[in-house]
């Protein structure tokens, strides 16, 4: 049997160590009130044996590092999987699915029609049809594993369950939806910090999952930077759980999100040991991109990365930009002022769920990048709006904007790449 891979966390920026049994700890503990401090996981080297269940939080459990935590805490392998199976059984009764194992495929008429020849492509990898209707619930999903867990190992500061401490997540998309699906699965109170212009149809669901949906204009009193972020700032200050996608918030995100990667990684190796050319990311907070390649990484099939923005807000293309100027990407992290700062002008875009004026998680993504020879691409609106288009006109997925974003970066470079290669996207969320 696989042994827990992950022995803890490590600061990029200050080099401070959190052990993976400490309860409740998501952000580095030299932080203080300051943001440019992030967690990332300290990992074993291991190969990548999942279980076969269809669950990926079953299947890949010996390497969450919500597993080790839960080992170190004394909770047996049988009863790790039950909590996993007990959760996804709650999830489901809300969301109608629980966590299942999403398509990649080679998208024929895609492939066609963007002039690759039969050794090369495109692949589509499916999140449109996961829990809350993208990828977003698989971050969250470790964040609500160590809660519970913390709470049946009686190592939870509140009493009971009724005395919880509110979630909190500033959002107004799939990640909203995805937090707040998980919370009513187990009852737990959450509060959602959205802008004025919030999506109708996206509050009318929040409500019916019983969150609390606090509107967020901006102050005159507000520094740079996302109002709803501020607000959602606030609060966890004042008690609340951070329960977003967002590492330097909550760095439990970064585990569950890796299931992802993991998958392709399992699919590819099943499709052929060749490898994959390149991997168009979206990126808005980045903990997606993280995450994937991360898993890709672990799982032995490394892929050059691209991360995708948008011109109208692409504070990534500038970080790494800037990273040469002090030494690199690879110590990037030591120059978070100089490299990473909120984007000025935030425009409008189809795609606006990657419009987070900040990358929160840049540090892992231009890493990643340098170490796998890819480099960001920013796209226009045009490439945003042709991107949507023709997934929904080529294959049977019906993603939003935001989900097909990393499309428009193939879109934006398709002159530069050969006939032959084999390239993988993600339809990271569905139309709504």
């Amino acid at each position: 049997m696989d042994l827990p891979t992950v022995a803890g966390w490590r600061c990029p920026v200050c080099g401070a160590h959190v052990d993976i049994a400490s309860p409740l700890q998501w952000r580095c503990p030299r932080a203080g009130d300051g943001r440019h401090h992030t967690l990332e996981l300290v990992t074993a080297a291991a190969p990548l044996r999942p279980t076969g269940d269809a669950d990926p939080f079953v299947a890949f459990r010996h390497h969450l590092a919500w597993d080790a935590y839960a080992a170190a805490l004394g909770l047996t392998d049988d009863a790790r999987q039950a909590i996993v199976r007990d959760l996804d059984t709650k999830v489901a009764s809300v969301a109608g699915t629980g966590f299942r194992t999403t398509p990649f495929v080679r998208a024929d008429a895609l492939s066609t029609a963007l002039g690759f020849d039969e050794l090369g492509g495109v692949w589509v990898k499916d999140e449109t049809g996961n829990v809350g209707g993208s990828h977003k619930a698989r971050h969250l999903f470790t964040i609500l594993l160590h809660l519970v867990t913390t709470e049946l190992a009686g190592r939870a500061p509140w009493s009971s369950p009724a005395a919880r401490p509110p979630l909190a997540i500033a959002s107004c998309g799939n990640a909203a939806l995805a937090a707040g699906t998980l919370a009513a699965a187990v009852g737990w109170p959450i509060r959602v910090f959205v802008p004025v212009a919030a999506n109708a149809a996206v509050v009318a669901r929040l409500h019916e999952l019983h969150a609390d949906v606090v509107t967020c204009p901006r102050l005159d009193t507000d520094p740079p930077g996302d109002p709803c972020v501020l607000r959602f700032r606030e609060a966890v200050a004042a008690g609340a759980v951070p329960f977003g996608v967002q590492g330097p918030e909550n760095a439990w995100c970064l585990d569950g999100g890796r299931t992802i990667g993991w998958e392709l990684a399992v699919a590819m190796d099943d499709i052929d040991a060749s490898p994959f050319d390149r991997l168009f990311v979206q990126v808005g907070g980045g903990a997606f991109a993280a995450c994937v390649a991360a898993g890709l990484a672990e799982g032995g099939r490394p892929v050059r990365l691209h991360a995708v923005q948008t011109e109208h807000c692409a504070p990534l293309e500038r970080a790494w930009q800037r990273s040469f100027g002090v030494g690199g990407p690879a110590g990037a992290a030591a120059h978070w002022d100089e490299c990473m700062w909120p984007w000025e002008h935030v425009g409008a875009s189809a795609a606006d769920g990657i419009l987070d004026d900040e990358t929160y998680d840049w540090i892992p993504i231009v890493r990643a990048m340098a170490a796998t020879g890819g480099a960001p691409v920013v796209v226009s609106e045009a490439q945003v709006l042709e991107a949507n288009d023709l997934l929904r006109a080529s294959t049977s997925i019906d993603a939003s904007a935001t989900g097909t974003a990393g499309l428009a970066g193939l879109l934006a470079v398709r002159d530069q790449l050969d006939p032959g290669e084999r390239v993988v996207v993600i339809a990271s969320g569905v139309r709504r």
